[in-house]
C-alpha cells in the first residue's frame, strides 16, 4: 500500500485520499456506517455482508493482509493440551466468532486435525482488559450445535487463559499473558515448520483482508474496480524492491536477504505475495467452504461471485 499512500502510484482518473487508520477502526467505521468509498475489510466480515438482500460492498482481488495462523493459537500449559487433537472438549477464547483468523483456525483444526467446532466451547470478548464490552462489528448467525458464550464485563481472555478459566485462545493478536505468565504457551511451538508443511500440502497462504468498494460508488462508476486493481498491483510490485536492496538494509532485520531466499524456496516463486483472482482462487474457495460450514454464510458462495466482474479478467494486447 505504501506507494499508493505516498503518491508514487496514482490510480488513473481518481483523486485518492489515503487515510491510514488501524484496521480495527477502519473495519468498525466501514461496516457500521459505510464512511469510505473504498477500504480494507476483514474477509469474513465482507462475506457476511453478502448475506444481506442488498449487499453494501463489492470486493476487488487485492489482499492487503495474509497470515499463517497456526502461530496464533495459545494454550494454558496445565490444560492437558499436548497436541491439537487434545482441544476436543476444551474452552477456547476468541475475540469474535466471525473474525477471519478464527475462521481459518477452526477450519484448519477440523480439516487437518479432526477437531470439530461442535466439540469445543467458545468464549468471546476482549483479549485485554477494557472498560467497554467487545461487540461484533457485524451481526451473524451460529450453527445450532456450536456453543458460544460472551464473557462478562470486566473479564478479558488473556487473564482467563493464564488463570485456567479457559484452555486456549485463537486470535490475531498475541495475548499479553503469553509474555507475562509461565502458564501460557503455543499450541504449535514449532509453528514455522508446521506452517511450511501446511503450505507445501495445500498451496494456501491464508488471506485475512480484502479491498472492497462501496457498491453504490461502484455501480455509478464501474470502471474504478479495474483501475484500482491495476494501481494496487503496481504498488505491490514496488513493495518488492526494498526487499532486494543490497547496499543498505531497508528493514531492521539483519538477515533480510536470507529470509527472502528461504521464503522463495518454500513458496516456489520470486514473488510470493500475490494479488489477483486466478492465483488465489483456491485460497478463496477454501475460505468460503469454511465460512459456510461454520454457519456464517447463508449459502456457499462461489469465488467468482464475490468480486467485481471487471476486476477478474486481464486485458491482453
Amino acid at each position: 500500500m505504501k506507494a499508493i499512500e505516498d503518491g508514487r502510484v496514482r490510480p488513473e482518473g481518481i483523486e485518492l485520499t489515503f487515510l491510514n487508520y488501524r484496521v480495527e477502526e477502519t473495519f468498525f467505521r466501514q461496516l457500521r456506517f459505510q464512511e469510505f468509498d473504498v477500504s480494507e475489510l476483514s474477509l469474513s466480515s465482507y462475506i457476511l455482508t453478502l448475506n444481506q438482500e442488498r449487499p453494501p460492498f463489492i470486493a476487488i482481488p487485492v489482499f492487503p493482509s495474509r497470515f499463517f495462523r497456526h502461530q496464533s493459537m495459545y494454550v494454558n500449559k496445565d490444560a492437558g493440551i499436548l497436541k491439537p487433537e487434545d482441544l476436543r472438549g476444551k474452552r477456547i477464547g476468541i475475540p469474535e466468532y466471525q473474525m477471519t483468523a478464527a475462521v481459518w483456525q477452526r477450519g484448519i483444526l477440523e480439516e487437518h486435525f479432526g477437531v470439530p467446532i461442535s466439540s469445543v466451547q467458545f468464549f468471546v470478548g476482549a483479549i485485554e482488559y477494557s472498560e467497554h464490552a467487545r461487540i461484533s462489528k457485524i451481526s451473524h448467525s451460529l450453527p445450532q450445535d456450536v456453543k458460544v458464550i460472551a464473557i462478562n464485563q470486566g473479564q478479558n481472555l488473556s487473564e482467563m487463559l493464564a488463570n485456567g478459566e479457559i484452555d486456549a485462545i485463537f486470535s490475531a493478536s498475541r495475548p499479553s499473558s503469553f509474555d507475562t505468565s509461565p502458564n501460557v504457551g503455543l499450541l504449535f511451538p514449532n509453528f514455522k515448520q508446521v506452517e511450511a508443511n501446511y503450505y507445501k500440502q495445500t498451496g494456501i497462504f491464508p488471506i485475512m483482508h480484502v479491498v472492497a468498494l462501496k457498491r453504490t460508488v461502484y455501480e455509478a462508476n464501474p470502471w474504478i474496480a479495474k483501475t484500482l486493481t491495476k494501481a494496487f498491483a503496481q504498488s505491490l510490485e514496488m513493495a518488492y524492491e526494498p526487499l532486494q536492496e543490497r547496499s543498505a538494509l531497508r528493514y531492521m532485520l539483519p538477515w533480510l536477504e536470507d529470509h527472502v531466499k528461504e521464503t522463495q524456496e518454500l513458496m516456489g516463486d520470486m514473488k510470493w505475495w500475490k494479488d489477483g483472482f486466478t492465483e488465489n482462487r483456491h485460497v478463496i474457495e477454501k475460505f468460503l467452504d469454511y465460512h459456510f460450514q461454520q454457519g456464517l454464510s447463508k449459502r456457499k458462495f462461489n469465488p467468482e461471485e464475490i468480486f467485481a466482474p471487471n476486476a477478474l479478467e486481464t486485458f491482453v494486447l
